[in-house]
């Protein structure tokens, strides 16, 4: 069931990603969708007047032997022409797939034709309600988006003993401000997101997940020091003593695919507004977490599929971590968790 104050709140933000009346909307869901969340942004639309249709694909079975959980590639649109032919007649397309559209091998079909895709993450619509409206938002990403493109390479380092370097060269960097306002463009809600996906054998280093660090995979604060050490993009080796380490270690052999263990992308949050201790105030089952991976200072780090370096696989994990230095070319832009200079709030 959905409330009006939802409603409110998500037509608010499809009018700022261009939605107005008479526009053709595609809600896009699958059968395992979260109904209050595709009814809100139903009615959001419809709100403004769009003409709206309702796309609804059966969600596939899961071939992998454990639980797939947010890994931004969802692969209910199964290749359907049909389906992918409504979508690309849409202006607007409302995501509110399980995993979402993001990295799906559909996507770039969808977006050729100049629809554009919001990205609604997997969350009860109450958490939306914290999301308002930050009018400085798109304009820190943007800014943080051209100092990644120009930077050559990107440092990290922590008090818990981080130490990785990323070389940018051939690495494809991206910027998620929330607003999907331009034809052919995607965004995720919520945004604020500044992302490098590394081209092949370019990261390396140590990076150790401290008590208070996330894996969003699990939903679960990290308690006991985990250290992944990266040879050439891959985890090759995981230490830590007590469960977390091995919870890492186990979900990741589960797959059978060495992909499984290379990076994914790196960045970190710009959100002023997304909160790190969400975790703890809802059920799993209520929440995605895509504000943990956008909230301010974090330093992202993610394991599994890159198109860049041509690896795919289903094994997935997003590890936001606190109290990080983040630099390109040795120039700060966080500071032990804090956003600096023109990115900074």
């Amino acid at each position: 069931m959905t409330e009006w104050r939802w409603i409110r709140l998500f037509a608010d933000h499809f009018a700022r990603c261009g939605l107005r009346d008479g526009d053709i909307v595609a809600v896009l869901s699958e059968s395992a969708s979260r109904t209050e969340l595709v009814d809100t942004a139903r009615l959001g639309a419809q709100m403004l007047g769009a003409r709206v249709f309702d796309l609804v694909v059966p969600t596939p079975p899961n071939d992998q032997p454990v639980p797939i959980r947010s890994t931004g590639a969802s692969q209910a649109l199964q290749h359907n022409d049909a389906v992918i032919a409504g979508l690309r007649s849409a202006g607007l397309v409302l995501d509110c797939t399980v995993e979402g559209l993001l990295h799906a091998p559909e996507l770039g079909s969808i977006l050729e034709a100049g629809a554009r895709v919001l990205m609604i993450s997997n969350e009860h619509p109450e958490h939306f309600e914290r999301f308002h409206h930050d009018p400085s938002l798109a304009e820190r990403v943007t800014r943080g988006l051209e100092r990644l493109r120009a930077a050559s390479e990107l440092t990290v380092h922590s008090a818990a003993g981080s130490e990785l370097r990323v070389d940018l060269a051939g690495a494809t960097c991206a910027g998620s401000t929330g607003i999907a306002d331009e034809p052919g463009s995607i965004a995720h809600w919520p945004g604020g997101l500044v992302l490098a996906f590394p081209a092949s054998g370019t990261v390396n280093g140590t990076l150790v997940l401290a008590p208070g660090d996330v894996n969003l995979t699990f939903k679960r604060y990290i308690e006991q020091p985990v250290r992944l050490h990266i040879v050439d993009d891959y985890v090759t080796h995981i230490d830590g003593e007590g469960v977390d380490a091995e919870l890492f270690a186990s979900y990741l052999s589960a797959f059978g695919d060495r992909e499984a263990y290379a990076t994914s992308h790196v960045g970190w949050g710009l959100n002023a507004r997304a909160r790190w201790d969400v975790l703890e105030l809802s059920d799993k089952s209520g929440h995605n977490g895509t504000e943990l991976r956008a909230f301010a200072g974090n330093f992202l780090y993610s394991t599994g599929a890159n198109e860049v370096a041509k690896r795919f696989t289903a094994g997935h994990f997003d590890l936001p971590m606190r109290q990080c230095t983040v630099a390109l070319d040795g120039d700060v832009v966080v500071d032990a968790g804090r956003l600096v200079g023109e990115i900074a709030p």
